[in-house]
């Protein structure tokens, strides 16, 4: 069997990897993958040529491809060894690399111009030239054979390979320069180079497969390290907000329970001026007034539990609470309720009515002839009114401010709609959003 029967298995090999490595390089449009493309390109257009007869010149200029192929050979070595981290030797190869592209443009000129590629110097030249790769090489390996990187590891039997077929090489052009396809397959020097060549390719490409390998896992693994940090902050956030929530609850609860305790002293100021009239005036009224306001005050205590009661409980409470008031002012203050069954369990603040029937009485004229009316009904959607007759006061009354902002200030703690004040008619209204929320999570207040 001779080199010439051989010579297109290898070159067959050569190019089923080119088109292999090419349909990868489509896919993932890798850099690593672009240069190796062309590094067998290189190494499959080198077999070609070794295959057909040529002029010597001719031939020998083409098989300058191979060294085309060891500067490819070099810049794959930066990606496979990763020389980045290791700058003084990346500037090693980079130099060599240009040496190989002058040696290239000097042997072009020699092949096709001159005639020094016929003379013995010219061979002898080349020795030093094949020693110089074959030293190249061999640094290479023995830099990184230790490495403890498989993608490495891959690149330095690739290179070590290459270094071996091409020692047998270099040996049998010393031993005969002469190269003949008739040669037996195992003394032609070709043979020993493109099989160094193959072995060096396989390598590279279980190396390049690898390295696609490991960065998949790797991205995955950053992939999922970043979808549980991902996770963690959403967690964190939640966890933020609700504190927050809790806070501004808690909060919420606090202010509504400030505004809940300046009722009672402002209440009991009121309810022991009545009291103290009527000690002199009619001591059994006073009796029976101490009873209502102790029944009164038990309503205003167990208020304070609460953010919102229902209607009804309210309702009960403002009937105990006028009773004080007729018992001061007789027929000269008047209450009408119109309240639809449905609305009796819907929610409003505590004590709300209270301050608004205190402040009908504070702001207007009470007397005989000029009674005072307080109308409290219910209206779709979800309204309660409270209204009174307006005959203001000649008398500028001073204020404490409990009144309406205290209400006011209620509902935006709740985030409801404030109430509405106005003026229609003669009439003085308050327009209050009823809430309907399920009765169990308050607690009553009238049930001691």
């Amino acid at each position: 069997m001779t080199y010439e029967a051989l010579s297109p298995l290898f070159w067959g090999m050569v190019l089923a990897m080119f088109l292999a490595n090419s349909i990868q390089w489509f896919m993932y449009r890798e850099r690593i993958y672009g240069l190796y493309t062309i590094y067998t390109l290189v190494w499959a257009f080198y077999f070609v040529i070794n295959h057909f007869q040529l002029p010597t010149n001719l031939g020998n200029f083409y098989k300058l491809s191979s060294y085309v192929g060891y500067i490819l050979y070099l810049e794959l070595a930066k990606l496979f060894l990763n020389l980045r981290e290791r700058p003084r030797f990346l500037r090693w190869v980079v130099i060599v690399q240009w040496m190989q592209a002058f040696y290239c443009i000097v042997k072009t000129y020699i092949y096709l111009f001159t005639d020094f590629w016929q003379t013995p110097l010219h061979h002898i030249l080349l020795q030093p030239i094949r020693f110089a790769m074959l030293a190249v090489g061999g640094y290479i390996v023995y830099s990184f054979f230790r490495s403890k990187d498989v993608v490495a590891r891959f690149f330095v039997a690739g290179t070590a390979s290459l270094l071996i077929n091409h020692s047998i090489t270099a040996a049998l052009l010393l031993h005969s320069p002469d190269l003949s396809l008739s040669l037996p397959f195992w003394k032609h020097p070709d043979l020993y180079l493109q099989a160094g060549v193959v072995i060096d390719l396989i390598f590279f490409s279980l190396g390049i497969s690898y390295r696609h390998r490991r960065e998949a896992v790797r991205k995955a693994v950053v992939e999922k390290d970043l979808e549980r940090e991902r996770e963690q902050r959403h967690r964190e956030h939640l966890e933020a907000d609700l504190a927050l929530q809790r806070m501004q609850q808690e909060k919420t609860e606090v202010q509504m329970r400030a505004l809940q305790s300046q009722v009672n002293p402002h209440f009991l100021f009121n309810g022991l001026n009545t009291l103290s009239s009527l000690i002199d005036e009619s001591p059994r009224q006073a009796s029976e007034f101490v009873d209502e306001l102790s029944n009164v005050y038990r309503y205003l205590l167990r208020s304070n539990e609460n953010e919102l009661v229902t209607l009804s409980d309210e309702l009960r409470f403002i009937r105990s609470y006028f009773h004080l008031l007729q018992t001061r002012f007789g027929s000269s203050i008047q209450l009408k309720l119109s309240i639809d069954p449905p609305y009796h369990e819907y929610l409003l603040p505590p004590l709300t009515l209270q301050l608004l029937v205190e402040n009908a009485v504070k702001h207007n004229i009470v007397m005989p002839e000029q009674p005072l009316s307080i109308h409290i009904r219910t209206t779709n959607p979800d309204l309660l009114i409270v209204e009174n007759n307006l005959q203001r006061k000649n008398l500028r009354i001073e204020s404490n401010g409990v009144g309406l902002s205290n209400i006011e200030h209620k509902y935006r703690l709740l985030n409801q709609p404030t109430p509405l004040v106005g003026e229609a008619d003669g009439w003085f209204q308050v327009i209050l959003t009823l809430l309907n929320q399920p009765q169990t999570q308050l607690a009553n207040p009238q049930k001691a």
